[in-house]
């Protein structure tokens, strides 16, 4: 945390809302990645993120200044994350839902790599809807939000060997679920081969997942 922000901090817990506002902006966007990766859907994560701001501002006075900012943050927006699971087990609603990323990088790509590119986030975005959030929090804060074993020990409040330990098992468990979801190829047949050029979707597809995944 720069100078600045921990200025706006110090206003902050003395009740200045607008240097608040200040900090709000400064980390709305990694708090939605943060609570869509967990949730998985744009409007709840939309929502979670508003809360944990809202948190954040009745709970100022709890606030450990030897403690990272945006750690304390991201701690508040991942338990919140973790309730709203919960309540969606005991309402039986799915978490296998997929909708489409709204943030994807830039850069303008050709329109059909764009779309592949899009459809490999979709699915790693599927799988991690797969992990218990014990396994997911990790891997969205280490992979995502770039923090270090021991920023996201304290946002979730365990070592970090535990947190070591959940990074470990959930790329094992990320990998097993691609390899059930990996196609499976038939043998070639025997005969010539056909003068139609194999589409480069089902070529590229897989490719384009093992890539988003290997930032893992």
């Amino acid at each position: 945390m720069n100078e600045q922000e921990q200025t706006w901090v110090l206003q902050a817990r003395h009740g200045d809302r607008t240097a608040f506002s200040r900090l709000v902006e400064a980390y709305q966007r990694p708090v939605f990645n943060l609570t869509y990766r967990m949730l998985g859907d744009v409007e709840e994560a939309e929502d979670a993120a508003q809360e944990a701001f809202l948190r954040a501002y009745s709970r100022l006075g709890q606030y450990d200044p030897a403690l990272k900012f945006s750690t304390w943050l991201f701690s508040i927006a991942n338990h919140h994350c973790i309730d709203q699971l919960r309540k969606r087990r005991m309402t039986q609603i799915s978490i296998d839902d997929n909708p489409v990323l709204q943030n994807l990088e830039g850069n303008d790509p050709r329109p059909e790599r764009h779309t592949l590119q899009q459809e490999a986030r979709i699915e790693v975005q599927s799988m991690l809807d797969r992990l218990t959030p014990e396994y997911r929090t990790p891997l969205v804060l280490r992979y995502w939000e770039d923090l270090s074993y021991e920023e996201i020990a304290e946002a979730m409040q365990v070592t970090v060997a535990t947190v070591k330990s959940r990074l470990f098992r959930a790329r094992q468990q990320l990998a097993a679920i691609y390899q059930e979801q990996e196609p499976v190829t038939p043998p070639p047949l025997q005969r010539s081969p056909s003068p139609t050029r194999q589409p480069e979707r089902s070529r590229e597809r897989p490719t384009m997942l093992r890539m988003a995944l290997a930032a893992l």
